[in-house]
């Protein structure tokens, strides 16, 4: 799944009869949403494709609209500070659970851009498709062709979204940010034009459950970490932090924008976990 490995193993939670009825209840409302809004989608589309090319007037609503339900279905309370950028480019944030894909695109209508393993997984790779994801592999053969993909995407109007850290995490700590794709913001003069806004994502545990509970990293199966959060009857909550966007040229490489998002990031989900703050 990720790279990232934990000191100590996930916490384990034992889920008893109640808890699997809640987790049918729920995933059954969560999955005819998630899939009817799917076919919505695909749908428009048809529409879409012909009249508008590379252009999503319709279907980003959908999928704003089936992430912002996702959260009362699930029982996870869901809050936003900051104000999503208007502006011409991307988003970088900290990555701590697929829950992630719907906090981040329940506020704003953004692109994912995602290892291209990510389109042959259950579940998430058939939204991840329909939605737009852009799809990069490891191949360093490819980095060319990938590069001229993801700039044309933002010459689009696009805003993407990806997790610079290149793993996900248990949410208490934010890795290193990878300056890799920062690369394509300094090319044919994008960096002139584009804004990165970094975002903090913050997830605090049920009452009683370890401070980990919404991460999933490492080796842990999708399927058991969905019906673990389905099952749980009291949940936290999420919260998505915007941080000032930062213009692209304001910085001469791209290691140093890398670096002063992964600092905002790192500080926004500080003072979010610290117990003294009124989450």
């Amino acid at each position: 799944m990720t790279t990232w490995r934990a000191e100590e193993p996930a916490d384990r939670v034992r889920i008893g009869v109640f808890g699997f009825v809640m987790a049918a209840l729920r995933g059954t409302v969560f999955g005819a949403v998630t899939y009817g809004g799917l076919v919505l989608l695909l749908l428009l589309r048809l529409i879409e494709r012909p009249m508008f090319g590379p252009d999503r007037p319709l279907t980003p609503h959908v999928t704003r609209t089936v992430c912002r339900l996702a959260f009362p279905i699930l029982g996870i309370r869901y809050r936003v500070r900051g104000t999503p950028m208007r502006h011409r480019g991307a988003v970088v944030s900290n990555h701590v659970s697929w829950l992630d894909i719907f906090a981040l695109n329940a506020c704003q209508t953004i692109y994912f851009v995602a290892k291209a393993e990510v389109a042959r997984w259950a579940f998430i790779g058939w939204l991840a498709r329909a939605t737009g994801t852009v799809f990069i592999a490891r191949d360093p053969k490819e980095a060319k062709a990938q590069q001229a993909v993801f700039e044309a995407r933002l010459r689009a109007g696009h805003k993407l979204m990806f997790f610079p850290e290149g793993t996900s995490t248990d949410g208490l700590r934010v890795m290193p940010f990878k300056s890799t794709l920062f690369a394509a913001f300094y090319t044919h003069g994008l960096d002139e034009i584009m804004q990165i806004q970094p975002v903090s994502l913050i997830y605090r545990a049920p009452e009683g459950r370890g401070a980990r509970f919404y991460g999933w990293w490492g080796d842990m199966n999708f399927a058991s970490h969905l019906v673990k959060v389905l099952a749980q009857f009291r949940q936290g909550s999420v919260e998505v932090v915007f941080h000032d966007p930062v213009a692209v040229d304001a910085f001469a490489s791209r290691k140093e924008l890398a670096r002063s998002c992964e600092e905002s990031v790192r500080k926004g989900l500080s003072a979010g976990l610290d117990p003294r703050y009124p989450g």
